[in-house]
């Protein structure tokens, strides 16, 4: 397992966490993701044999999010 933490910028409010929390956990290899709302950062652990760091920016982007760091 891998583990991420991206800072993302555009996170105001719990629809925004369920939102990118959703779109992250419905990629395949996802142990767990972590929405830190008055951090504005996503910690991700995944498994890089079945999801990678691109495929779960791309997903938080796709949320109209920011991945900045």
């Amino acid at each position: 397992m891998e583990q991420a933490v991206l800072k993302v910028d555009g996170m105001s409010c719990n629809h925004c966490v369920n939102a990118v929390t959703k779109a992250v956990n419905a990629l395949g290899g996802i142990e767990d993701v972590s929405v830190d709302l008055g951090g504005k950062t996503v910690a991700v652990k995944f498994d890089p044999s079945k999801s990678s760091l691109e495929a779960i920016k791309s997903a938080i982007d796709g949320q109209g999010f920011e991945v900045i760091g």
